[in-house]
């Protein structure tokens, strides 16, 4: 044998394995996959071996040929869905029949001459989002919060954790926590919201 034959035979040795290692007689293709100690296992010859089959096609035949193999089917996808560019609106409780609104209230600050500077509707913080209270309706200026809820009873739990820092008529709660009002000041205030009705 020459030097030149070497290759072939190492190809040929490799033909030999591949065969036997797909079960050439067996019907059952499981038992055709190699035992992980054969497929470490280096060549006698000392040649590379070509990788081994890690399991025998499904679908080849008991002479050990295998028909081509089909292409794996691909499910089709629908379209796809999007999510909305921004979050649905927060669905606030409505405030009771008779309760002042939170603007009616800041307007009738401002007509009385009170300060209620820098007003802003932040009624989407009484959501789920927000401070997640459960108000109807949320009015913050620089001089004093005002919160209407939707019931009394929110309204007083909300009065009576602030405490000393917020006053309630009705379901309509003022908070001084953030304000800049001057204690001496916001019987003024209060005394409007309870001329509201």
């Amino acid at each position: 044998m020459t030097i030149r034959s070497l290759p072939a035979v190492g190809i040929l040795l490799v033909a030999v394995a591949v065969t036997a290692g797909c079960g050439g007689g067996d019907a059952d293709p499981s038992s055709a996959a190699p035992t992980p100690s054969s497929s470490s296992a280096p060549a006698a010859t000392g040649l590379p071996s070509a990788p081994t089959p890690s399991a025998a096609p499904p679908n080849a035949s008991a002479s050990g040929a295998a028909s081509p193999a089909a292409p794996p089917s691909v499910a089709p996808q629908g379209p796809t869905q999007r999510r909305p560019a921004s979050p649905p609106p927060v669905v606030l409780p409505k405030r009771p029949t008779g309760a002042p609104g939170a603007t009616q209230v800041v307007n009738a600050f401002k007509a009385a001459g009170l300060k209620v500077p820098h007003p802003k509707d932040r009624s989407v913080d009484c959501g789920p989002d927000g401070l997640g209270l459960g108000c109807s309706e949320l009015i913050a200026t620089d001089a004093v919060t005002v919160y209407v809820f939707p019931d009394e009873i929110s309204a007083s739990d909300i009065a009576e954790t602030w405490g000393g820092q917020s006053y309630r008529r009705g379901a309509v709660v003022l908070n001084y926590l953030e304000a800049k009002t001057p204690a001496g000041d916001r019987p003024r205030y209060e005394k409007v919201l309870n001329g509201l009705g």
